[in-house]
């Protein structure tokens, strides 16, 4: 059976984790993003996991480009996925793979009952190849930020399938799919560790207006709706169970806070502002799971700031009894911007040169160092 309850700082072979931007959804001008093309990651993965391990990052997220391997239906090519499951295993570095992160083939529709079959073929495929690869236990996040792309792609239109006000049909979808995927993924093998990641957020309604707050309140507890399913706590007709809530991921960046309902951003520092430490308290206190910062990171010149916050913050964290199991720095290489393809300067190193090299950005490596000599207990 899976080892499920590890103890603290036991799951990932380094407290700072490098996570790699792999989305591949469309954007609004229906342009098919691959970001672990655009960023060269694909083919300087070597190179580029072990940037990670000689600054002292010994686990990686990386992911899987579904609409690439399932080039019809049933049928898998494994090749755009070959040189990053050949670096892990040459360079050692622990992956957290991502199976779905958006993208998925052309010929589906993500509300047919078929794109859950589908993905239970792919994720049963895709678990075969990773440990024909790699030995040891395999890390799979089934399926990233359900509740995030239910909004932004089911609720919002802003990401393909570009759907409104079906926001609530895209999540039940999406949690059948994340658990047919982990029953496909341990019908191949039973050492595998499930990482669920979603954001963690603050929302606050008008300090005078009753009915705002309790909106804001609703929108703030509706991050719980994923894991809940997934857990069996709400809808358990969609087959969710507590076996399947292994490791909580929380994507947490500085535009997490706002008030409802214009989703204006909260500074750090204002009195409305609620501390990291009281959020993963409550997810902690809720789910008794092992956490940890699946993302996080800032652009520009509010990186370090941005990053020494976030750590200190986890260390109050864990002294003050819970359970987070590390950070990880997401995305660790800039990318080109999702709409407007801007260099987005919000990694730890730069987009690659002809040699293969990456700039990096000095503030943020000082910063990390600092964090990572620094006591975690």
């Amino acid at each position: 059976m899976r080892k499920t309850d590890a103890p603290t700082g036991k799951l990932f072979n380094s407290w700072l984790i490098g996570g790699f931007e792999c989305s591949t959804h469309r954007n609004r001008d229906r342009r098919r993003l691959d970001l672990i093309a655009a960023t060269l990651h694909e083919e300087y993965a070597f190179e580029d996991y072990s940037r990670l391990l000689e600054a002292g990052m010994q686990t990686a997220r990386d992911g899987l480009r579904w609409h690439l391997i399932e080039y019809e239906p049933g049928k898998y090519d494994f090749s755009s996925l070959e040189r990053q499951a050949d670096a892990a295993r040459v360079s050692g570095i622990q992956v957290i793979w991502d199976y779905f992160h958006y993208g998925y083939p052309a010929d589906l529709d993500i509300f047919s009952s078929e794109f859950s079959s589908r993905f239970a073929g792919f994720a049963a495929a895709a678990t075969e190849y990773l440990k024909s690869k790699n030995t040891g236990t395999l890390f799979v996040c089934p399926v990233n930020e359900i509740s995030f792309f239910s909004w932004i792609a089911g609720e919002i239109g802003r990401f393909y399938p570009f759907a409104k006000r079906r926001g609530d049909e895209l999540k039940s979808m999406l949690v059948r799919t994340a658990i047919a995927g982990m029953d496909a993924v341990l019908s191949v093998t039973s050492d595998v560790r499930f990482v669920h990641t979603d954001p963690a957020i603050h929302v606050v309604g008008g300090r005078n207006n009753p009915a705002s707050q309790k909106a804001a309140e609703r929108f703030r507890k509706a991050q719980f709706h994923a894991l809940d399913m997934i857990s069996g706590r709400r809808k358990p007709e969609l087959g969710g169970h507590i076996k399947y809530l292994d490791i909580i991921g929380l994507n947490y960046y500085f535009h997490n806070q706002w008030r409802y309902p214009n989703r204006r951003k909260i500074p750090r520092g204002h009195p409305d502002y609620r501390p990291l430490r009281s959020i993963l308290k409550e997810f902690h206190e809720r789910y008794g799971r092992p956490i940890f910062i699946a993302e996080t990171g800032a652009e520009g010149d509010e990186r370090r700031d941005w990053f020494k916050y976030v750590c200190e913050e986890v260390r109050a964290a864990n002294s003050a009894g819970m359970d987070i199991e590390g950070v990880c720095l997401y995305p660790i290489v800039n990318h080109p911007g999702w709409e407007d393809n801007r260099h987005c300067h919000n990694g730890l190193w730069d987009y690659a040169g002809n040699d293969h090299s990456r700039e990096i950005y000095s503030p943020l490596a000082e910063e990390i160092a600092i964090q990572q000599s620094a006591s975690i207990s």
